[in-house]
C-alpha cells in the first residue's frame, strides 16, 4: 500500500483537489487498491470547513467529486504514517519543517517537484484562476505517478 499525503494552507482548495484528482488517476488505471489518500492542512484556519466551492466546482467539471470532505489539520503521527508527503508550495514545506524538525525521512516535497518545470502549485484563493491549479496539479500528479513502482 503506497500511502500519500496532499498538503496545502487550508485543505480546502489545492490539497483536497489534488487528493481526489489523485484518487481519480489512480482509480481509472485499476489501481484504487493500492493506495491511501487524502490531504491535510498547515494551518487550523479552516478546519472542519467543507471543500471551497470553486474548487468543488472544477472538480465535478472534470468528472470529479468530493462529497463529504472537511479541512483536516496535519499532525506529526501523519509523517510516519504517510510514504509521501506532497506540498503545493514552499510555505507548506517551511511550515511542515518546523513540525517534522527537517523531514528526517526525504518524505516531504512539493508535487511540482516531479515535473521539468518544478515551482509551486498556483493557489487559487488569491489567483481565482482554479482552471491553471487544476492543470498544475494534473501536470504534477502525472509526473508523481510515472515514478511510482507499477
Amino acid at each position: 500500500m503506497i500511502k500519500v499525503l496532499f498538503i496545502c494552507h487550508g485543505n480546502i482548495c489545492r490539497s483536497p483537489m489534488a487528493e481526489f484528482m489523485f484518487k481519480k488517476m489512480v482509480k481509472d488505471k485499476g489501481r484504487e487498491n493500492d493506495f491511501y489518500i487524502r490531504s491535510a492542512a498547515t494551518s487550523y484556519e479552516e478546519i472542519g470547513n467543507p471543500v471551497y466551492p470553486p474548487a468543488r466546482k472544477m472538480l465535478n467539471f472534470h468528472g470529479i467529486r468530493c462529497d463529504g470532505k472537511t479541512a483536516v489539520h496535519f499532525e506529526i503521527e501523519d509523517y510516519y504514517e504517510y510514504d509521501y508527503i506532497l506540498c503545493m508550495d514552499t510555505y507548506n514545506i517551511r511550515n511542515l519543517y518546523n513540525v517534522t524538525n527537517g523531514d528526517p525521512d526525504g518524505k516531504i516535497r512539493k508535487v511540482l517537484d516531479y515535473t521539468d518545470r518544478g515551482g509551486d502549485v498556483a493557489d487559487p484563493w488569491y489567483t481565482r484562476d482554479f482552471n491553471r491549479t487544476y492543470e498544475d496539479l494534473l501536470e504534477g500528479l502525472t509526473a508523481f505517478y510515472e515514478t511510482l513502482p507499477q
